[in-house]
């Protein structure tokens, strides 16, 4: 027995009601250098090859189309939240109170994060767990997740996806991707009080050698699925792959007592966010590199359908059943600027849309780009309208009210 923490329906608000796109785009857009459509056919090995390779990174070299956001003010009826660090991605609380937020470090491991509460009345934010001394921990390694972790997270723990369930005899599990120290799934057991959440460190499961990890969803019967981008070993000749259309990634399950092995019908060109139907029989997949969210059948791996989705990366249930899927615009430049970052805010452009996991029609809810804050990876449904967007790439977030301006 799973229950995903998901927020409550609104009887009737999907399908019965229909809010046509929100638009934003906010300062001037600088020249824009985009990567040519190449395809797996068009790389070939030896001079060619280096030559693709040497044209790819060039085009990287192009000025970003929106620059870096210093100042944090509220612009255009959009409300931002400073004093963050990359809150990639985020997960609501039973009793809709607080939100978990997973404060992204560096994939490589070498800045640290961390996990922590946001408090939606107050917009307080208080950080929960460190790796190393700075967090709660229960129980042997092990205890939860797979008998041969060696032990808590250090102090380099670097969160990326996570995701909160119920689960039989577990209660409310938070299952976190970590690249600090190693790449792995870190559980955690939460538990509720007048005080707010308190996370405990129960367990780990280890990625695979070469596994690099990005999201990861929690299964009936104690498991997961988690996507694996591409090889850890050669990050740079896999985007380079993934953008020209080749298979570098897919998805890993895990199960307790049988470990990981490959998902079927899940190899993909760079991997990214991923969600399982209420039934788990379906997973819905985020490919980045392809622009398109694929469902899958768990079982056979067939692919059930797909829609076109410019580089989604994270997704989350919302209110109406479907799947708000943030969605990024920017060509090759805006994502290096957003990774090279220091302070402020990275202004790529970005979209939430609504995915109806059904019909898998898509529908964009809200886009903006510069300041206050671009590069949205996740989507949060607060209820009532109101969305709660993190970044990757930010010392902030947005609260936006749909449509825009509404009271």
């Amino acid at each position: 027995m799973i229950s995903r923490q998901r927020p409550c329906t609104q009887p009737g608000a999907y399908p019965g009601s229909s809010k046509p796109p929100i638009r934003v785009h906010a300062g001037p857009r600088a020249p824009h250098c985009p990567l040519p459509l190449l395809g797996p056919g068009m790389i070939g090995s030896g001079m060619t090859g280096l030559l693709m390779v040497g044209l790819f990174i060039g085009l990287a070299g192009c000025a970003p189309s929106y620059p870096s956001v210093t100042d944090c003010q509220d612009k255009a009826g959009i409300h931002v939240i400073c004093g963050l660090q990359n809150p990639e991605d985020m997960a609501l609380l039973p009793g809709e109170e607080q939100v978990i937020l997973s404060q992204f470090g560096s994939m490589d491991g070498t800045r640290a994060g961390n996990l922590a509460l946001f408090d939606i009345e107050t917009e307080t934010v208080q950080v929960v767990f460190r790796g190393g001394s700075g967090g709660a921990i229960g129980g042997a390694p092990g205890a939860w997740g797979d008998p041969s972790c060696p032990g808590p997270p250090n102090a380099s723990f670097s969160p990326h996806g996570i995701d909160l369930a119920e689960l039989s005899g577990q209660g409310l599990r938070l299952l976190v991707v970590n690249h600090g120290g190693r790449e792995s799934v870190e559980f955690f057991e939460v538990n509720l009080s007048e005080g707010g959440a308190v996370l405990t460190w129960r367990g780990c499961a280890i990625a695979p050698e070469q596994g690099y990890l990005n999201d990861v969803v929690s299964l009936p019967g104690g498991g997961f699925l988690v996507t694996h981008m591409m090889p850890r070993d050669g990050p740079l000749w896999g985007i380079v792959k993934s953008q020209l259309g080749f298979d570098t990634g897919h998805v890993y399950e895990w199960e307790p007592g049988r470990g990981f092995r490959i998902a079927p019908g899940t190899t993909a060109p760079f991997p990214n966010g991923i969600e399982v139907s209420a039934d788990g029989r379906s997973l819905y997949l985020n490919i980045y590199s392809a622009g398109e969210v694929r469902q899958i059948d768990r079982q056979t791996g067939e692919i059930l359908g797909s829609v076109r989705v410019p580089s989604p990366d994270n997704a989350t249930w919302a209110r109406d059943g479907r799947l708000l899927v943030a969605s990024h615009a920017g060509g090759l430049s805006d994502q290096i600027a957003c990774m090279g970052l220091e302070k402020g805010a990275c202004g790529m452009e970005f979209s939430i849309v609504a995915v109806d996991p059904i019909s898998l029609k898509a529908e964009t809810l809200f886009r903006h780009a510069g300041a206050p804050m671009g590069a949205g990876t996740v989507a949060l449904d607060l209820g009532d309208g109101e969305l709660l967007i993190g970044s990757f790439a930010a010392d902030r977030m947005l609260r936006v009210r749909l449509p825009l301006g509404a009271p």
